[in-house]
């Protein structure tokens, strides 16, 4: 696919991992929709980015946003779609481990609605992450709803065919999801990736770049790729 000249929606769009997608989409001449549950909070936007409102959760807005831009080539979203439990599973608070959950009816929401109103060479991206597949102390929820994220994937990619459907799995990402800052910050980012084959985290950029590669790739649907710095192997 080349991007230039088609439409992208990227929920999720102005921050972290999914704001890099959105400027790097931009930088090669798509037109890009940034949706946030509060795009007034968005700094400057970059040229060839226009934000819009929306709740991943709210079925009739999400259906809504997507006709009202159809028909869109490119579908993407790296919204978390609310809070996340951390923590040993019997300790945690089960309404917290099942709001963790919010992330995959999000990207229910969006593929559902959002695969009936894109062109059939279309591309949906959705934002996983390593512990889906390797999880960490503490990581229980994060793993579960990855794992589910993953399998949804691969078992829709069949059927919304010509359409492509694929996953991007970071791993430990310097974004500003984390509000630490300064040495604090550093040091945390050192202690999280210190067995990592590649010992740091990584960046928006780079894990954008992976969402880049399947968009562009036409050869590639119902898979993951891991931007992840050696998580897997460590």
């Amino acid at each position: 696919m080349d991007v230039s000249g088609k439409t992208a929606i990227i929920f999720g769009g102005t921050s972290g991992i999914g704001l890099a997608a959105s400027k790097q989409l931009a930088a090669k001449g798509a037109k890009v929709i940034a949706v946030s549950r509060n795009p007034d909070k968005v700094g400057d936007v970059p040229a060839g980015v226009t934000l819009a409102k929306c709740d991943v959760l709210d079925r009739d807005a999400v259906d809504a946003l997507l006709k009202q831009h159809a028909p869109f080539e490119i579908l993407v979203s790296a919204a978390t779609g609310g809070s996340r439990a951390l923590g040993p599973f019997l300790e945690m608070d089960m309404d917290g481990y099942k709001a963790s959950f919010d992330k995959l009816w999000g990207y229910a929401n969006i593929v559902r609605y959002g695969a009936q109103h894109m062109t059939k060479d279309g591309s949906l991206v959705l934002v996983s992450g390593a512990p889906a597949r390797k999880c960490k102390p503490g990581q229980v929820a994060l793993s579960s709803v990855g794992g589910a994220v993953e399998a949804m994937v691969r078992s829709i990619a069949p059927e919304i065919a010509p359409r492509r459907l694929n996953v991007v799995s970071p791993g430990s990402i310097d974004t500003p999801m984390v509000a630490l800052e300064g040495e604090a910050r550093a040091e945390m980012y050192a202690k999280m990736t210190a067995d990592n084959v590649i010992p740091r985290a990584g960046t928006a950029d780079e894990v954008a770049q992976g969402i880049l590669f399947v968009i562009e790739n036409d050869f590639v649907t119902g898979t993951t790729i891991d931007v992840d710095g050696g998580w897997l192997l460590s």
